[in-house]
């Protein structure tokens, strides 16, 4: 295996509830309002492609937002109540899959900005590449968005693992991309309940790159 492919959003990052820090904690309209506004974004990600689309897309997601609430809300305001955190398992797997000489990509459907909020939770740097809906132009479970992973990871879908919480988007297709993939449920029910299980469950397949 030269490479590990990994969903971004239930896999590496996990988005803290918006609606706690929106000064309305507790506040049952707040939470639809943003649970609508995060359906909206979701099927408008690969919008984002660039400056002046992701602004757009953030402004209609603010419009959705300020529906929901009966008042209007500016993108500011949205923007500093989403929050994502690394979850605690993400950096240590990272770390030791990196000094196993894997290459490593994060795919995830997300607008152009996910570079950024990767490096605000401190594992951009342990990556090798990013590739994100609004960059290849098609979503998970599309198999495009996993050619350009392996193309970037440099090698061919059996020299390859793919790591998602989701069954549908990430394990079903990456398998039918001829991707070995692995369900990550941190409840219990997956293939893995954390990333730290990634080298022993892949065992002996984990090999260095010839180059």
């Amino acid at each position: 295996m030269h490479a590990v492919l990994l969903d971004a959003l239930g896999t590496l990052v996990e988005l803290e509830p918006p609606w706690e820090h929106f000064g309305t904690a507790g506040d049952e309209r707040a939470r639809e309002a943003f649970k609508a506004e995060m359906a909206y974004y979701r099927q408008h990600s690969l919008e984002g492609r660039d400056d002046a689309s992701l602004a757009d897309l953030r402004r209609r997601c603010a419009a959705v937002l300020s529906e929901g609430l009966g008042r209007e809300v500016g993108v500011p305001e949205m923007m500093a109540a989403i929050r994502f955190r690394a979850f605690d398992d993400a950096a240590p797997a990272l770390r030791e899959l990196r000094a196993r000489g894997l290459r490593l990509v994060c795919l995830s459907n997300w607008d152009y900005s996910l570079p950024e909020v990767l490096g605000r939770v401190g594992l951009l740097g342990l990556l090798d590449g990013v590739v994100t809906s609004a960059g290849v132009g098609v979503a998970k479970p599309a198999a495009g968005i996993f050619g350009a992973a392996l193309e970037l990871a440099g090698c061919d879908a059996s020299e390859a693992l793919h790591v998602g919480d989701s069954s549908e988007e990430d394990i079903a297709w990456a398998a039918s991309a001829g991707i070995r993939a692995l369900l990550l449920d941190r409840s219990g029910g997956g293939d893995i309940a954390s990333l730290a299980e990634i080298p022993a469950v892949a065992g002996g397949s984990v090999t260095m790159p010839a180059s």
